[in-house]
């Protein structure tokens, strides 16, 4: 099958130096190709080069301009979801006028086109559905996968963000609407990171649905099927990963909101075929262990000094212990040692040693049971306020999405033995956040030290105003993403992961630290998304998954693409 035309490489004029895109479509092919398309900033000479005369008004703007424009339109939008789909429309026209609105933007737009307000465009994909963005592969193209994906020009490096919309935020089966995320997703590779939207390829393995009210729905514009399963789903996504890997060598391969089984599964199965991870496993780990660094360090301490109870055995919850226990280690402590210092409760209370039923994938979770002997349990099996009153939590981390689970007697003793409490309701999007953090700082009287997983508002207590840190995984796989792809890394080590957690941690102020925020502002993002990346990168190089380089810093920054329009010459 033939591909598209790549986008054109940028040039540089050998007489006068000026750099210019070679551009080979003209008049209304030109102004219908969202990542050539300048609307109304087409230089007149462009307009008569382009044969785009009469196809657009008089004046010419500049893109600082038109971001103007764009701000007055969002400004008469009434709702989060009216702006969601005015900035998809964006996007579908100008993609540099996007970006660039993003970049300039950033804290109003991210939860816009992302959490909290993709959830809800996930879950109406179908009713507000205009435009194909991204590759739909589903059960009909076995044994076709790749001519699937050769739809997609063959851009160097890429970044796929892929999910089989099984387990969407906290709203789980969305089928096609899942490809919400992947969308969401890449436009944050391109802001935060720079990584150039040519190269971000998002793609919904639509492999059906077990949503009922989806597949009764005349608009469902999914695979209209049961949910794909077992060794044909197996061999479904065997076929699919063959396929990235010959249609996009040197690809980077992002797992998003697969179910807890298929997630760990997939990532077990791939990981060391391609470079290759999972955000909900292993991003948001990473997002918690720099959060808790941050904290730590601030309150002069250690994560190893920590008993921290985490709520929520799903991929997060997992992949959290798993990060902490690591960093516990990086820190000097055995470990056994760390993994007894990390509680983790599911929906049917704590994971100990001899609980019946309890899962094969839940067993290496399990706390010794020499661990809780001595307790004093009021709740069987040993629910959350045993552990809090018995273990002395000093960190409570919710990935449960579950509100309310972290109640007022459970803060008020955590604050009894803990004089700075660290709480972290992780849960998205925010209605399903397990404390508010005004509640948090009010039951541990102005102490607790709070960050959440979508955005709230400060909190004044007593007279003094605390700022919410957001544990935003955009602060972290966009940097992971440009780190790997700059040095062409071959897999992504747990190291590598415990690298961008330290950089990450290194980004947050004293002054921030001070006001009780462990994470960097969003305005922030493109320098700490660089920061990352090279922490990444020389990791990379250091554990010989990258061949030595010595200008890793220098290609980082050179990488990184910002959006503005470049003078475009015929081809």
């Amino acid at each position: 099958m033939k591909r598209e035309t790549p986008f054109p490489t940028a040039q540089i004029d050998p007489d006068t130096g000026e750099r210019y895109l070679p551009v080979p479509l003209r008049g209304a092919a030109l102004l219908k190709t969202p990542v050539l398309n300048k609307g109304t900033a087409f230089s007149r000479s462009e307009r008569e080069m382009f044969g785009l005369v009469g196809m657009l008004p008089d004046h010419v703007s500049p893109i600082e301009e038109q971001v103007d424009r764009i701000a007055n339109q969002i400004h008469h939008k009434v709702s989060e979801m009216d702006k969601n789909i005015y900035l998809n429309g964006l996007m579908d026209r100008n993609e540099t006028l996007f970006y660039r609105y993003l970049v300039e933007n950033l804290e109003e737009t991210v939860p816009l086109i992302y959490t909290p307000t993709v959830a809800l465009s996930c879950r109406h994909w179908s009713r507000i559905y205009r435009r194909a963005r991204g590759v739909y592969v589903t059960p009909r193209d076995r044994g076709r996968i790749l001519e699937a994906l050769r739809c997609r020009p063959k851009e160097s490096n890429p970044v796929i963000v892929v999910t089989d919309n099984e387990r969407i935020l906290g709203i789980g089966d969305q089928g096609a609407g899942g490809m919400g995320i992947p969308i969401g997703k890449l436009a944050l590779y391109a802001a935060a990171a720079g990584i150039h939207p040519t190269r971000c390829i998002p793609i919904s393995l639509d492999v059906g649905t077990d949503n009922a009210e989806l597949l009764a729905d005349p608009l469902y514009v999914g695979y209209r099927k049961q949910r794909l399963r077992g060794e044909a789903y197996d061999d479904f996504i065997a076929e699919f990963v063959a396929a990235v890997q010959e249609a996009f060598p040197g690809a980077l391969l992002q797992w998003e909101d697969f179910s807890n089984k298929t997630s760990f599964e997939n990532l077990s199965r791939y990981r060391d075929s391609l470079p290759s991870f999972n955000d909900d496993i292993q991003g948001t780990a990473a997002m918690v262990v720099a959060g808790l660094m941050a904290a730590t360090q601030h309150i002069g301490s250690k994560i190893s000094d920590q008993r921290i109870v985490i709520v929520g055995a799903g991929s997060a919850g997992i992949g959290i212990r798993e990060q902490i226990a690591t960093a516990m280690v990086d820190e000097g402590s055995g470990r056994t040692e760390a993994e007894a210092r990390i509680m983790v409760l599911d929906s049917r209370g704590l994971i100990v040693e001899g609980r019946p039923n309890l899962s094969p994938g839940k067993q290496p979770l399990a706390l010794a049971l020499e661990a809780v002997r001595d307790w004093q349990i009021e709740d069987h099996p040993i629910g959350l306020r045993d552990v809090v009153r018995n273990a002395r939590a000093s960190v409570l981390i919710g990935v449960s999405g579950v509100p309310g689970v972290f109640t007022e007697e459970m803060i008020r003793r955590m604050a009894l033995h803990a004089e700075r409490p660290i709480i972290m309701p992780l849960s998205n999007p925010t209605s399903h956040a397990e404390v508010t953090p005004a509640s948090a700082i009010e039951w541990t009287d102005g102490r607790a030290i709070v960050a959440t997983g979508s955005p709230f508002p400060s909190v004044r207590f007593n007279e003094k105003l605390h700022r919410i840190g957001q544990a935003n995984n955009v602060f972290v796989f966009p940097g992971i993403g440009l780190g790997v792809l700059t040095v062409g890394a071959s897999r992504i080590s747990d190291k590598m992961f415990l690298a961008a957690s330290k950089a990450l941690s290194e980004t947050v102020s004293h002054d921030l630290l001070e006001s009780g925020q462990l994470y960097p502002s969003i305005f922030d993002v493109r320098a700490t998304s660089a920061h990352v990346a090279r922490a990444v990168a020389h990791q990379a190089v250091a554990e010989g998954l990258a061949p030595p380089m010595d200008d890793i810093n220098q290609r980082i920054e050179a990488g990184m693409w910002f959006p503005d329009y470049l003078p475009y010459r015929p081809v």
